[in-house]
């Protein structure tokens, strides 16, 4: 079988959790571009794509020494591979792993989109209000599948189910209506329901993590989501960093972000 995650650690938990459980053998795949972020309209497109990679290279700050690039054109290869391998080596299923986060979750919508011609052959596992056991021997209900020990996939691998035909209809559809809808930012409502909001929906929590005085720009983004109920991709944060800056929000020098003091002011107030 095909196993299909969402992160690259992913990818090493399943590879331990083989060891253990000779009923998860198989192949692990590995989809790294974010669909939670960045503009979604015509990927199958060289100028949809090429749109898509603008917005990555556009998350870098000025100064910024890190590096952010979009992986669709990867994807689409990675997943051209498992179609082709599936139509010729008659790999018998496809399991799709899914953790409640909107990556996972618009990552799925962009997969299931192009998997209809194996109806009967995809699978689910979705991991949303599942209780696990941490290293520490703790209940914990996991955001993301890095946050399972290997162990506990043993468990996880229960919840499979096939993708029906009438979920293939629906969720298609939503792939389409999120791509439509021409926004940046995705969210994760609840159960699969994804929202979109405008780019400036974090801005004032975002500002409000700033300081009036120099902090690192990596520190910032790390302030901001500790104390965040979403989890949100850093180059999105980065990228609006990025925005408050030009808009004369905050201020920056080298790899250092602040508040613009009459904007302190206003957060103070």
């Amino acid at each position: 079988m095909f196993h299909i995650v969402f992160e690259s650690k992913g990818v090493e938990l399943l590879a331990a959790a083989m060891d253990l459980d000779e009923a998860l053998d198989g192949e692990t795949v590995l989809i790294r571009d974010d669909y939670s972020v960045g503009p979604l309209q015509d990927l199958s497109s060289e100028g949809g794509r090429e749109n898509r990679e603008n917005w990555w290279s556009s998350c870098v700050l000025d100064g910024e020494k890190m590096s952010f690039s979009g992986n669709q054109e990867s994807d689409a290869a990675t997943l051209g591979n498992v179609l082709h391998r599936m139509r010729e080596e008659e790999f018998d299923q496809v399991w799709i792993w899914l953790a409640p986060n909107a990556k996972d979750i618009c990552g799925y919508y962009w997969l299931i989109s192009q998997l209809v011609e194996f109806s009967g052959r995809i699978f689910v596992i979705q991991l949303n209000n599942l209780p696990f056991i941490s290293e520490k021997g703790t209940v914990f209900y996991p955001l993301s599948l890095s946050e399972i020990p290997a162990r506990e996939f043993t468990k996880a691998k229960k919840l499979v189910r096939p993708v029906t035909p009438a979920e293939f209809e629906t969720d298609s559809e939503e792939w389409l209506r999120i791509t439509s809808e021409n926004k940046n930012l995705r969210l994760l409502e609840n159960g699969k329901k994804i929202i979109q909001q405008g780019d400036e929906y974090f801005d004032k929590s975002l500002t409000g993590a700033l300081q009036p005085v120099f902090q690192k720009i990596p520190r910032a983004v790390h302030q901001f989501l500790l104390k965040s109920p979403e989890k949100i991709n850093e180059s999105f944060l980065l990228w609006r960093l990025k925005q408050l800056v030009h808009s004369g929000v905050a201020e920056q020098q080298g790899e250092t972000i602040k508040l613009f003091a009459k904007t302190a002011n206003e957060v103070n107030e």
